[in-house]
């Protein structure tokens, strides 16, 4: 990663706190760390084994157990470590307390400078309604919008076509959105969206405004300081989205013109300037076919794709972040700011696509990053973890420059085929199929890109998986595992002349294998040339492997002839070979392995018993006893990493027993309702 020199400065910190975690906090410290000040964790408990506490010079737990709001969201209990502490400033990284002007003026009663921007800002952004008001005021373009009580809303039908969009006044992070096609949807969707609103961001007012039908969604870094200086740092285009969530973000746009760009440059200044904005923040507009863009939102904090920007200016925004928050200027100028290559990010999420992008939390039993000179991975953990269901499944962050956009596509695509994680489920391949599609390619896409072709992008995904020889597979697994055996024999061999291998005849140089490439069994004949040539034959099918080296978790060898390489880790009860991006899970039968279990967590379907996907909380109950309900039916609503999940009736009956109350936590293992079948 590039980075702009920093002028030096006599206004700078000593100590911060970071009110945050995952690899936001991790990033902020990093930053921190290069100017020499020091810096504060907060963690809650199911934190306190967290990497970003690796990070800092001092950490605290904050409240009990895990709620947010007795913890990253508990003012009171941030101020109270602040001081304890002795830091100067906190900064909030995004999310959280971003964005909430209690907590700003919390720090200022307590003489602590929040880094980030300034109160007025961050209420008249903060709430949708409000920034649209403000920004038609000063001539920027925007959707119709109808806010007001539900009454009002229900309106909207009236005035505006649909589609629509209902949102969250005070939303963000693309949570609090719904997309409502017809007037019998709309009373639902204000509640649901407004219930969400409530919980998420403390606000439960929404508005609804004019849906653009595949628009573009382009947004401008901004960034300013205390002495009226105001810059943009060129746009980045974040139209791949699932659930109004961005998960592929590239800079520059190549979609916008040169003209289009300067437009959208000067407008986000404009409106930056005119509240008086002082630190780094990002206007976003959607952009549709005849290259019209309209204000959408202003996200006064760092934004989670902040390092495209940084990728392709060579400016560091985190640090310039806590210099303007320390009274300093900025350190460039509108003239001195350049676009310089391509960058894309990718976001990795625990998370299936499958089952409609649900959040898949659970043990990380193997992780490995790919490596590479212009790569970068922002990331919340580096090595086998929990992800929990408390908080948003992002994992890490992917980031790729290139020298253009071709370069750059090409690039993301091999490392995210060497990104392995292993034990829940990834966006990984989904990731893979993106960015090597041709729309993506050739720039086809809009927001609504991933409703459109996830069918497709999942079919190609076991298309491609399917393509592979498992029977290869299962072959090359074999000649990793006796190569193991062999250089564990050799190092016995070292201390003992007479070794258990010996004694027990197990090396031979003809032997047979059964085992399993996933669920499928195969049988395989191993002749061992030479004591680590191997050739390994299963009915008709030969694979001679040789020169095999093995590496930490890479095995690279001659396959047939043809140089190949792997990425694997054999561990009791999971071993796992990856290649070009897909998992296969295997086992010998001759080895006595561990039997763990691994739980799949699905919705009600079939006759499966009434669960929760996922760890979480009940936030509302529909149904009552008695009640006779139909198969499809939403009969209660888990709330869980973010998300309200719908549980469904699995089949037509009556409601025998309500096994739980709303607020309640619940699990995977606890039927929630009792269905009794109708005869």
């Amino acid at each position: 990663m590039f980075t702009f020199a920093l002028a030096k400065n006599e206004n700078m910190f000593e100590k911060i706190l970071i009110a945050n975690r995952g690899e936001i906090a991790i990033r902020i410290m990093k930053a921190a760390n290069e100017m020499g000040i020091e810096t504060v964790a907060i963690y809650s408990e199911a934190d306190a084994d967290a990497l970003h506490l690796q990070y800092a010079d001092e950490a605290y737990q904050i409240g009990e157990g895990n709620e947010l709001k007795d913890t990253y969201l508990n003012i009171n209990r941030i101020i109270d470590i602040a001081k304890l502490s002795g830091v100067e400033a906190i900064h909030p990284g995004y999310g959280f307390l971003s964005e909430n002007p209690e907590f700003v003026a919390a720090c200022e009663r307590d003489n602590i400078r929040f880094i980030g921007p300034h109160t007025r800002a961050i209420q008249l952004m903060g709430n949708k309604i409000e920034s649209r008001n403000f920004v038609k005021e000063i001539g920027i373009p925007m959707t119709e919008a109808v806010s007001g009580d539900l009454e009002d809303l229900l309106k909207a039908a009236d005035t505006i076509p649909f589609p629509l969009l209902v949102k969250a006044a005070a939303g963000g992070g693309g949570k609090g959105m719904r997309i409502v096609r017809s007037r019998e949807e709309l009373k639902e969707a204000i509640e649901s969206t407004s219930r969400e609103a409530g919980n998420y961001f403390g606000d439960p007012s929404v508005f609804v405004e004019k849906y653009v039908e595949e628009p573009r969604h382009i947004e401008i870094q901004v960034i300013g300081d205390n002495f009226g200086n105001v810059v943009h740092l060129y746009e980045r285009e974040c139209s791949i989205q699932r659930r109004h969530q961005k998960i592929i973000e590239e800079s520059p746009s190549a979609t916008i013109t040169p003209e289009v760009r300067e437009k959208m440059g000067k407008a986000a200044v404009e409106i930056a300037r005119k509240i008086e904005y002082n630190s780094a923040g990002t206007v976003e507009f959607l952009l549709d076919k005849d290259m019209h863009f309209y204000f959408l939102e202003m996200n006064t904090r760092i934004q989670v794709e902040h390092p495209v920007t940084e990728e392709v200016t060579a400016i560091d925004l985190v640090q310039e972040q806590i210099s303007i928050a320390a009274g300093n200027q900025l350190s460039f100028t509108q003239e001195e700011i350049r676009q310089e290559g391509h960058a894309i990010e990718c976001r990795i999420y625990a998370e299936d696509p499958e089952n409609n992008f649900l959040p898949s939390p659970g043990e990380i039993t193997f992780l490995r990053e790919p490596q590479s000179f212009d790569l970068r991975i922002d990331a919340a953990i580096n090595d086998r973890a929990r992800v929990h269901s408390f908080f948003d499944p992002m994992i890490s962050k992917l980031i790729i420059w290139g020298e253009n956009r071709a370069e750059a596509i090409t690039a993301a695509e091999l490392a995210l085929r060497n990104y392995v994680i292993d034990g829940i489920k990834t966006n990984i391949p989904y990731l893979i199929q993106i960015i090597r599609s041709q729309e993506f390619k050739n720039n086809q896409i809009s927001t609504k890109y991933c409703e459109l072709h996830t069918g497709a992008l999942i079919e190609n995904i076991h298309s491609e998986k399917n393509d592979i020889s498992k029977e290869m597979i299962f072959a090359i697994y074999l000649a990793i595992s006796l190569e193991e055996d062999r250089l564990l024999r050799e190092e016995i061999e070292t201390f003992d002349t007479l070794s258990v291998w010996e004694n027990i005849g197990y090396w031979r140089e003809l032997l047979m294998f059964s085992g399993f490439v996933d669920e499928n069994e195969y049988t395989a004949e191993v002749t061992i040339h030479d004591g680590f040539e191997y050739r390994i034959q299963m009915d008709t099918l030969v694979f001679e492997i040789e020169n095999m080296d093995l590496k930490v978790d890479v095995a690279g060898f001659e396959l047939n002839g043809q140089s190949m390489e792997v990425i694997y880790s054999l561990e009791e009860g999971r071993n796992l070979i990856s290649f070009n991006g897909h998992n296969f899970i295997l086992r010998r039968n001759d080895f006595l392995e561990q039997q763990d279990t691994y739980v799949s967590m699905t919705t009600a379907n079939g006759d499966a018993k009434i669960v929760s996907p996922m760890p979480g909380k009940v936030i509302k109950i529909i149904v009552s006893q008695g009640q006779e309900v139909k198969k499809g039916e939403v009969l209660l609503i888990v709330e869980a990493m973010k998300m309200e999940n719908n549980i469904i009736a699995p089949k037509d009956g009556k409601i025998k027993q309500i096994n739980v109350q709303e607020g309640e936590m619940v699990d995977g293992s606890l039927e929630l309702i009792s269905l009794e079948e109708e005869e």
